[in-house]
């Protein structure tokens, strides 16, 4: 199993984290994305996922 951690650190009146390097591997970093958290309350897990058109 694969596992990485994060801090999650204030920033203004929010909370943020960074999404790892590894995570994004295949990615085109010539597009733009955008970042979908789903959360699953039934297996009580967090999932993320990437969407093609993201911002400007």
């Amino acid at each position: 199993m694969v596992e990485f951690k994060r801090k999650l650190y204030k920033r203004g009146s929010s909370y943020e984290t960074t999404i790892p390097m590894p995570l994004l591997f295949a990615l085109d970093k010539s597009k733009r994305y955008n970042v979908i958290f789903a959360y699953d309350e039934q297996a009580n897990s967090w999932y993320i996922k990437f969407e093609e058109g993201g911002g400007k």
